[in-house]
């Protein structure tokens, strides 16, 4: 596939072409090479503009558009449309048989192709090349008490798949290897275009897109989650055993004052179940102490619930009342801010020890590397179960011939706290 270049094939008669010369010309305008009728369409952009007059006529069309779809398909062409007067009168069924059709067009509006290429999810990264955050839904539908979320971004609003997928694959092309989708609540993923859960349908089209090698999740929700995504990280190469779920709370007092419409006894089951189907996964949570109404007791739950789970990472934070929030509306902010900072630090006591266990137990193992910079007399990279900036780290005796930006196996010689040293095999 040629970044740059756009493919315009034109069937049927002669007015048919004078339109596809018009939309050749506005492409050339904002800077494309353009090419017509090629044999061998290999571009960005492909745009076929169709004949719908006779019966031999629509075959060919259809034949046509089959046949980029297939290119499609095999990532030699990338982005489809369809134009002219097939299109006009059989637009929404050309658009529901052949998904991989980004965008159809009629006979009159195939103007307005040129304006839609104008992709606003362009952009100059700054993150390292070699990785990038990729959002993939706006707001939150969930209304826990305590979040100002819904309040500042409004209802869940997922981004449409085509868009997303065509987003990570110009990343592909700027050298991007690494992807972290991110949403408020990336789990309820196109619950709002089609009334189902499509994050394992996403995860397994970038994972097709060349260049892409890992993908990781970042902030899950515990309740109605797709399970059928488990499948997908347990199965493709390309997924991170990684994910990233907010829990907040283990004490069904407490859950039930944060509305997070989950129990204890649910959780349990559900991280049972993520470590029963993804075997080896590694779990991130983000807790919370100090919520109006957290007794001793409930913190005392909290700290045993750490405890038995051994969380591979896990963050937490003190709570702090948001305005407008249900939680700031109704309750009192009633524990004292010495105990939530003191609840804070026994907490990530606890983890700290886990961690550094969990860090121990990769001695002698030999695990792929991510390296993401230079430091000092060091390489430093990252496994699949870290994230970018919150996780653990390995760090590596800089060589001649390791890079920023390349995966390498490396063998744990020895642990820190937290991070780990190791050399490339």
């Amino acid at each position: 596939m040629k970044k740059n270049r756009v493919d315009v094939i034109s069937l049927g008669c002669s007015k048919n072409l004078v339109d596809s010369e018009r939309l050749m010309n506005m492409f050339r305008e904002k800077g494309f090479d353009v090419v017509h009728d090629s044999e061998k369409p290999n571009g960005e952009i492909v745009v076929v503009n169709t004949c719908g007059f006779i019966g031999d006529a629509k075959e060919e069309s259809i034949n046509v558009i089959l046949e980029m779809a297939e290119l499609k398909k095999r990532r030699r062409i990338g982005k489809l449309f369809v134009m002219g007067c097939l299109s006009e009168r059989y637009r929404k069924e050309l658009g529901d048989e052949i998904p991989e059709v980004d965008a159809v067009y009629g006979k009159f509006d195939w103007t307005g192709i040129a304006g839609d290429i104008e992709e606003s999810w362009k952009r100059e990264l700054t993150t390292p090349n070699h990785y990038a955050f990729v959002k993939i839904a706006e707001g939150c539908d969930r209304h826990c008490s305590y979040c100002a979320i819904p309040l500042i971004t409004g209802q869940y609003k997922s981004r449409q798949m085509n868009e997303i997928v065509d987003e990570v694959r110009w990343l592909a092309s700027q050298g991007v290897k690494e992807v972290l989708l991110i949403a408020q609540d990336l789990t309820y993923y196109g619950m709002d275009l089609e009334h189902r859960g499509m994050l394992p349908e996403l995860v397994e089209r970038i994972s097709q897109i060349e260049g892409i090698e890992w993908i990781r999740l970042h902030y899950a929700y515990p309740t109605h989650f797709p399970y059928d995504l488990l499948k997908v990280m347990r199965e493709n190469r390309k997924v991170c055993k990684y994910l990233d779920v907010a829990l907040q709370h283990i004490s069904d007092n407490v859950l039930s004052q944060m509305h997070r419409n989950i129990t204890k006894e649910e959780t349990m089951a559900f991280i049972r179940r993520l470590r029963n189907e993804v075997p080896g996964i590694g779990l991130r949570t983000t807790l919370m102490v100090g919520f109006p109404g957290e007794t001793d007791e409930d913190f005392d739950e909290l700290m045993d619930f750490v405890r038995e789970v051994r969380f591979e990472r896990m963050g937490a934070f003190a709570y702090s009342e948001e305005d407008g929030t249900y939680s700031a509306l109704h309750y009192c902010d009633d524990v004292p801010e010495e105990v939530k900072t003191k609840r804070l630090e026994q907490l990530m006591e606890v983890q700290q020890e886990i961690t550094s266990e969990v860090q121990s137990s990769m001695v002698g193992q030999t695990v792929r590397v991510l390296i993401d910079r230079e430091e000092g007399e060091w390489m430093v990279g990252r496994t699949e179960w870290d994230s970018v900036e919150v996780d653990c780290e390995v760090f590596v005796k800089k060589e001649d011939n390791i890079n920023v930006g390349e995966f390498y196996n490396v063998l744990i010689t020895e642990n820190s706290e937290f991070d780990v040293t190791g050399i490339k095999k």
